[in-house]
């Protein structure tokens, strides 16, 4: 029997932050499913190991529809841990919980397609600077994932493919960017992405996500500047 005068030490609570891929699905949703068909067989690594947030919102979906999306989602393994925007219909057992009051962020890709895939690992910050930015002496290697949503991320040397920089801010590039750009993670529409040689697999900004298939080959092993220009994402050589 346990002693109930016993001092037992008092409960942790400790908090944990994770970067989510939040999916939105438009309609028709067989549609939009067909396009994450073709997403998904250029990068079969899309969702490996990744939190999912469904968000419905534009869908304003009936309980059985949700579950019918839901199902497609498991269908295609692709695990739902929360729900954004369901209403009275994400309520009730056997469903994700409901989650409200995340911040904005961008996508996060996966490995090339047709590689194998390296295990993630998350960087150290090599040599932290003023608040707000991170400066990488080293190149960024396959597999490794640079997470800094404080601010902006400076790499004095390249960025491999199946690396990944997700940055609060903007993302700076000395080098070649053959891995994944994601700036702008923490909400912010003026964030740029610049590189000395542009081969990126994807970049994002804000949210909005361009991956390698629709860049402009022209550009490619070219020095470029990434920004947003309302909902369109721009692109440019620099002089």
């Amino acid at each position: 029997m346990p002693n109930p005068n016993h001092s037992r030490p008092p409960i942790r609570f400790r908090g944990r932050s994770f970067l989510a891929v939040v999916l939105a699905p438009e309609a028709p949703v067989e549609v939009w499913l067909s396009d994450l068909d073709a997403l998904v067989r250029r990068s079969p690594a899309f969702f490996a190991g990744r939190a999912i947030i469904l968000d419905v919102t534009a869908l304003a979906p009936g309980r059985e529809e949700l579950l019918a999306l839901l199902g497609e989602l498991a269908a295609r393994e692709i695990p739902v841990m929360g729900l954004e925007g369901a209403g009275a219909a994400g309520q009730g057992a056997g469903l994700p919980p409901p989650l409200s009051g995340g911040r904005p962020g961008a996508e996060i890709a996966p490995p090339e397609a047709g590689a194998a895939a390296a295990p993630a690992t998350a960087a150290q910050p090599e040599r932290p600077t003023t608040l707000g930015s991170l400066v990488l002496d080293t190149p960024v290697r396959s597999g490794q994932a640079i997470l800094f949503p404080e601010g902006d991320v400076t790499v004095m040397g390249s960025v491999a493919s199946g690396a990944e920089i997700v940055a609060g801010g903007s993302i700076h590039v000395y080098g070649a960017l053959r891995g994944r750009a994601i700036a702008g993670a923490a909400g912010s529409p003026n964030a740029r992405i610049v590189c000395s040689r542009f081969e990126p697999e994807l970049l994002a900004i804000d949210g909005l996500y361009r991956i390698a298939d629709d860049i402009d080959p022209t550009l490619r092993g070219k020095p470029v500047h990434v920004w947003l220009d309302g909902d369109a994402m721009k692109t440019a050589i620099l002089d």
